[in-house]
C-alpha cells in the first residue's frame, strides 16, 4: 500500500508540476508575443507615417516620389535592419522594394491590404519565425503597400532557454520530492505499520503489546482505538480464563460435595446389607442415609434455584419491609434461640419492589450465615434505610468475621470460609451464590465488609426505580 501511495503520489505531482510548467511557459510566450505584436503595429504605423512624410516633403522639392522612393527605402532599411527588422515596398501585389532574406518577392505571397487597414500575421521563412504587418501607406500614397517583418528567432530562443531552465529545475524539484516523499510517508504509515506488528503479535497471544500514542491526529486516534481494543481483548480473554477456572472449581467442588455423601450413603447401604446388626444399629445406619440423602436434596435445590433465576425474568410486586424482616426473623428464630444469639431488625421505608419469595430466600440465607457466624451472645442485625437517594438493606453480625482473601471468594459455587463448619451445619456453600443472582435480579447491587474478629456487614443497594 505504502509503494502504490508513493508512485500514484509522484506521479500526480510530477503530471500537475510539469504541466503547470508547460502552461506557464505557454502562457508567458503567448504574453510576450501579444506584446511583440502591439510593437510591431505601433512601429509599422510610426514607420509607414514617417515615410509617407519624407515622400511628400521629398515631391514639395520638385522631386517625383517614384524616384526618391528608392533612396528613402535604403535609408529605411538601413536605420532599421540594425532592429532585426525587415521592409518592403509593393504596389498591387508587385515588390518593387524589399529587405526580406528570401529567393522570391514575400508580397506574391500575401493578400493585398485594403486602404487603411493593416494585416497581422506570423509567417514562416527560411526555417525562422517573423511576425508580419502589411498595411497600405497613408493618402496620397495608398496604392503603396508596406510590409514590415520582425524576427522572432531571439525571442523563441529566449523562451526555449527559460523552459530549459525551469524543466532542469523541475527535475531537481522532483528528485527532491521523491526522496522526501519516502521520508513522509514512512512517517505517516509508520503508526500504521505497528498496527500492522501489533496485530500480528496479539494473533499470536501477545496480548499485552500496545502501540505508542504521538501526537493528536487522526493515526493517533486510530492508535489510541486499537489500543483500546487490544485492552478489551486482554481483559475478554483474562475473564475467559477466570471463567473457565471457576467452572473448573465449580466442576471440582461439585465433584467433592457429591462425593461425600454418596460415599456415605453406600458405605452404610453396605454395612445394613452385609453385617449382622442389631435393629437399633439398623436405624442409625438409615438415619445417615437420610440424612446424607437430605443433603443432595438440598444440593440439587439450590442448583435448580440458581438455574431458574438465570433463565427466569421475576414478576415485581410492592412487598412489605415489616413484614418481609419479621417473616425472615421468625423462621430463624428458633436456630437464634439454640445458639443464644440474638436477632434485631430495624427499618425507616416501607415496601421494596421486587419478588417476595426470593428476597425471603436472599434474607434468610444471609440472617442464616450471620448466625452461623456468632457465638453465645452475638447479635444479628436487619436494618433498612435511605443512602444518597437509594434503598438500603443491610444485615450485620459481630461474629468471627472474614479475611480480604476469604470475601474475594465468598459468592462463588461450593466456596466455604469455615468447611467443617459448614460441613457440620449441612451447608453446601450455595448460599451466597444465590443471594448474589437474588440481587442481580431486583437490579440491586451487594456487597460485602468484614474483618477477623469484628464481624460481617453485608449491604443490598438496590439502583433501580423502587
Amino acid at each position: 500500500m505504502k509503494l502504490r501511495t508513493y508512485f500514484m503520489t509522484l506521479l500526480l505531482f510530477l503530471l500537475f508540476f510539469n504541466g503547470s510548467i508547460l502552461l506557464i511557459s505557454f502562457v508567458n510566450l503567448n504574453s510576450n508575443l501579444n506584446s511583440i505584436r502591439e510593437r510591431c503595429l505601433g512601429e509599422h504605423y510610426f514607420i509607414a507615417t514617417t515615410y509617407a512624410k519624407d515622400l511628400n516633403a521629398v515631391e514639395n522639392r520638385g522631386t517625383e516620389a517614384e524616384s526618391a522612393m528608392e533612396l528613402l527605402f535604403q535609408s529605411y532599411v538601413s536605420y532599421y535592419g540594425k532592429k532585426n527588422l525587415f521592409l518592403e515596398i509593393s504596389k498591387k501585389g508587385q515588390t518593387l522594394y524589399s529587405s526580406i532574406p528570401m529567393e522570391k518577392t514575400f508580397s506574391s505571397k500575401k493578400e493585398s491590404p485594403i486602404a487603411g487597414n493593416r494585416i497581422l500575421s506570423t509567417v514562416k521563412l527560411k526555417e525562422k519565425e517573423y511576425i508580419s504587418v502589411a498595411g497600405t501607406l497613408p493618402a496620397p500614397y495608398d496604392e503603396y503597400t508596406l510590409t514590415y517583418l520582425y524576427d522572432l528567432s531571439e525571442n523563441i530562443a529566449s523562451w526555449n532557454k527559460v523552459t530549459s531552465i525551469l524543466y532542469t529545475v523541475g527535475i531537481i524539484l522532483s528528485f527532491l520530492l521523491a526522496f522526501c516523499l519516502i521520508l513522509l510517508l514512512n512517517y505517516i504509515f509508520k503508526p500504521l505499520k505497528q498496527i500492522s506488528i501489533a496485530s500480528q503479535k496479539i494473533a499470536k497471544g501477545e496480548y499485552e503489546n500496545r502501540i505508542p500514542i504521538i501526537g493528536n491526529d487522526e493515526l493517533s486516534e486510530m492508535a489510541q482505538s486499537f489500543n483500546d481494543m487490544a485492552e478489551e481483548i486482554q481483559n475478554q480473554m483474562l475473564e475467559l480464563a477466570r471463567s473457565a477456572e471457576q467452572k473448573q472449581c465449580f466442576i471440582d467442588n461439585f465433584a467433592h460435595e457429591l462425593r461425600t455423601p454418596l460415599t456415605t450413603i453406600y458405605g452404610y447401604a453396605e454395612y445394613i446389607q452385609k453385617a449382622v446388626i442389631t435393629e437399633e444399629e439398623k436405624l442409625s445406619a438409615t438415619d445417615y442415609i437420610m440424612s446424607e440423602s437430605r443433603r443432595l436434596q438440598n444440593l440439587a435445590y439450590r442448583l435448580l434455584d440458581l438455574a431458574m433465576l438465570r433463565n427466569d425474568e421475576i414478576t415485581f410486586t410492592k412487598v412489605s419491609v415489616p413484614e418481609l424482616f419479621h417473616n425472615t426473623v421468625e423462621k430463624l428464630h428458633k436456630k437464634a434461640s439454640e445458639k443464644q444469639v440474638k436477632l434485631e431488625y430495624n427499618y425507616q421505608f416501607d415496601s421494596l419492589a421486587g419478588d417476595c419469595e426470593l428476597l425471603k430466600c436472599m434474607l434468610v440465607n444471609l440472617v442464616d450465615n450471620g448466625i452461623k457466624a456468632c457465638k453465645t451472645g452475638d447479635i444479628v442485625k436487619l436494618d433498612a434505610f435511605y443512602e444518597d437517594d437509594r434503598k438500603t438493606v443491610i444485615v450485620e453480625d459481630n461474629g468471627r468475621g472474614m479475611t480480604e482473601e476469604q470475601m474475594s471468594h465468598i459468592t462463588e459455587a461450593f466456596y466455604r470460609v469455615d468447611k467443617s463448619r459448614n460441613c457440620a451445619e449441612g451447608g453446601a456453600g450455595l448460599g451466597l451464590a444465590l443471594c448474589e443472582q437474588i440481587a442481580t435480579c431486583h437490579g440491586a447491587k451487594i456487597s460485602f465488609s468484614s474483618q477477623p474478629n469484628q464481624g460481617t456487614t453485608v449491604k443490598i443497594t438496590f439502583t433501580t426505580f423502587q
